[in-house]
C-alpha cells in the first residue's frame, strides 16, 4: 500500500491523462481496496453496520470490521471479503473522545485508525460519534503536513440532475480562525475537482448577508483573506458570502463554514427535505383525489427521494488526515453503511487524499513547517 507522500508526490507529478485513469478506475480493478469500519456506536446496532460490508463486499471492496463479534450475527459475504476483529469496547458515547481516544487503547474505534495508520487498511469508517471518529484518527493517522485542522466536507445532493454543492466543515471544528476557513475553501474545492470533476469551483463563504462587511469578524477577515488567496489561484473561483436561503440554488459549487455553523445548516437541509417528503406522502394518501395525483407522480416522487437520501450518499470525507476517512450518520440502515465503505473505497481509487493536498500546495494554501508531535497534540485538545 501506498504512502500518503507517495499519493501526494503521484498526484503532483502525475499527467492529466494518467490522473483522469485512476480516477476512473472501477473498484474491481486490480487488488481489493481495504476499509477498517468501526461498528460500534451505530443506531442500529453492529449487525447493521456489518449488513452494509456485506453489500460492499458484494462489489469487491474488502472491509476490516471492528466491534463486538458476537454482536455481528452471520455476514453474508464473498469467502475473505469481510474479516471480522473482535473490539468489543466502544468510545462512540463518551463525553470526551480525545481523552478517550488517548486512553482507551483497545476500544473499536482507536483499533480501526491504527489499522490504516499501520497500512493494513486504506481508509477508515467509522459508525459512530464524528469526535471518537475525528479524535482517533488525529492520534493515529495524523494530520497531513500543512493542514491547520481536519474537516468534515458533504458533498449534497441537489435535485433536477445537478451537481452536488460540498459543504463544509459539517461538524469537526466548532471553533476556528480565519485562515482555517481559508484553507477548508480550498480543501473543499480540491474535493470538488477531484471528485465531482468540476474544472474550478465557485466557492462562497456562508453568511447573513452577500455583503463583504456582513457576518461576524471570523467571516469577514475570512472574505478578506480568500479573497486575496483565490485571486492568484487557478484552482478556487471565490464568489464572495452567500446566504442559507440560496445554498441550493447553484450559485456555488462549495460553501465554507464552520463545523457548529455547518452542522446545523446541515441538519436544517435534512430536516426541511424529510418533512416535505412527509408532507407530500400525506398529501398523496389524504383523500381519492390526492391518492389519484400520487398514482400518477409515483415515479418522479420516487426518483426525487432518491436523490436526496443521505444514505444513498454514504456520509462526510474527513479531510486533512494522511489517510481518507469516511464518517456516516450514526443513524444509517445497512444500505448506507454500505453506501460509506463504498465511498471510502471511491475515494481511496481517486486518491482523494494525495490529489486533495497536491492541489493545495499548488494553491500555496498549506501552513509553513511545524513540529509534527506538538502540532498534532494542539490540535486534539483544541478539536471537539
Amino acid at each position: 500500500m501506498a504512502s500518503p507522500s507517495d499519493g501526494a508526490a503521484a498526484a503532483a507529478g502525475a499527467s492529466p491523462q494518467a490522473r483522469s485513469r485512476r480516477e476512473t478506475s472501477p473498484l474491481g480493478e486490480g487488488s481489493p481496496v481495504v476499509v477498517a469500519v468501526d461498528a460500534n456506536g451505530a443506531d442500529l446496532g453492529p449487525a447493521e453496520v456489518a449488513a452494509g460490508a456485506a453489500i460492499a463486499a458484494g462489489q469487491g471492496v474488502r472491509s476490516l470490521l471492528f466491534g463486538p463479534a458476537e454482536k455481528f450475527g452471520p455476514i453474508d459475504a464473498p469467502a475473505g471479503l469481510v474479516e471480522v476483529v473482535d473490539a468489543p469496547v466502544s468510545i462512540a458515547k463518551v463525553a470526551d473522545p480525545v481523552a478517550a481516544a488517548r486512553s482507551t487503547k483497545d476500544a473499536s474505534i482507536v483499533l480501526a485508525a491504527q489499522a490504516v495508520a499501520e497500512g493494513r487498511a486504506d481508509a477508515l469508517v467509522s459508525g459512530g460519534s464524528t469526535g471518537a471518529a475525528l479524535a482517533a484518527g488525529l492520534l493515529n493517522m495524523k494530520r497531513s503536513h500543512g493542514i491547520y485542522r481536519p474537516a468534515l466536507a458533504l458533498p449534497i445532493p441537489v435535485p433536477g440532475g445537478r451537481p452536488p454543492v460540498t459543504l463544509l466543515d459539517v461538524g469537526a471544528n466548532t471553533e476556528v480562525r480565519p485562515e482555517h476557513l481559508v484553507q477548508f475553501a480550498f480543501m473543499g474545492a480540491a474535493l470538488a475537482k477531484t471528485v465531482l470533476g468540476i474544472a474550478r469551483p465557485r466557492v462562497a463563504l456562508l453568511s447573513n448577508g452577500t455583503e463583504a462587511i456582513k457576518g461576524t469578524p471570523l467571516v469577514q477577515e475570512a472574505h478578506r483573506l480568500l479573497a486575496e488567496r483565490a485571486a492568484a489561484s487557478p484552482l478556487v473561483d471565490f464568489v464572495g458570502n452567500t446566504e442559507g436561503n440560496v445554498v441550493m440554488d447553484g450559485e456555488a459549487d462549495v460553501v465554507v463554514a464552520d463545523g457548529f455553523t455547518g452542522n446545523v445548516a446541515l441538519k436544517l437541509i435534512e430536516g426541511v427535505s424529510s418533512a416535505t417528503l412527509r408532507s407530500v406522502r400525506e398529501a398523496a394518501t389524504g383523500s381519492s383525489w390526492g391518492k389519484l395525483g400520487g398514482l400518477l407522480l409515483r415515479s418522479d416522487l420516487r426518483t426525487l427521494r432518491a436523490e436526496i437520501d443521505p444514505e444513498a450518499q454514504g456520509g462526510a470525507y474527513l479531510l486533512g488526515l494522511r489517510k481518507l476517512g469516511v464518517v456516516p450518520h450514526g443513524r444509517f440502515s445497512r444500505t448506507g453503511f454500505g453506501q460509506a465503505i463504498l465511498l471510502a473505497a471511491r475515494g481511496v481509487r481517486n486518491d482523494v487524499v494525495g490529489q486533495t493536498h497536491a492541489a493545495l500546495a499548488e494553491a500555496g494554501a498549506l501552513k509553513g513547517p511545524a513540529p509534527l508531535a506538538s502540532a498534532t497534540a494542539t490540535t486534539v485538545e483544541q478539536t471537539p
